[in-house]
């Protein structure tokens, strides 16, 4: 519903990648803004801004030359989607902290684990291994 894990994915690559790598997030169905995102974000000196969920038909822009799904659904729509045209689609299979349960902490716990897995993933998929040791 692009209101966790891409709008997180969103701000990190914006922040590891160079700035004239075009970087957007967009989800399969529209979402409510979480303020357990704005809170991780938070932590890593990152903000949504104005920022709030949208969905591909939201985007400006509809050339992409890679597309990285976070979620099953996203990824089955993202294929259906590109299924005629010259566009690489990645799977990076993200656990879903919104189920998370229990106190502010374990559910601020799950969240981090997202926004580490991400940046592990953007840093070792992007960034030349110079770039990575500069980035830990």
């Amino acid at each position: 519903m692009n209101a966790v894990r891409s709008p997180m994915a969103e701000q990190l690559a914006r922040r590891m990648l160079p700035s004239a790598t075009f970087v957007a997030s967009a989800g399969v169905h529209r979402g409510e803004r979480d303020p357990f995102v704005d809170a991780v974000l938070t932590e890593e000196g990152l903000t949504l801004g104005e920022r709030h969920p949208r969905t591909m038909d939201d985007l400006e822009d509809d050339y992409f030359d890679l597309i990285v799904t976070l979620a099953p659904e996203a990824h089955h729509a993202a294929l259906e989607l590109t299924r005629s045209l010259a566009v690489d689609v990645e799977y990076w299979p993200m656990p879903d902290p919104t189920g998370a349960g229990g106190t502010r902490e374990h559910i601020m716990a799950a969240y981090r684990d997202v926004r580490e897995r991400l940046k592990a993933r953007i840093s070792g998929r992007f960034l030349p291994p110079q770039a990575k040791n500069a980035a830990d």
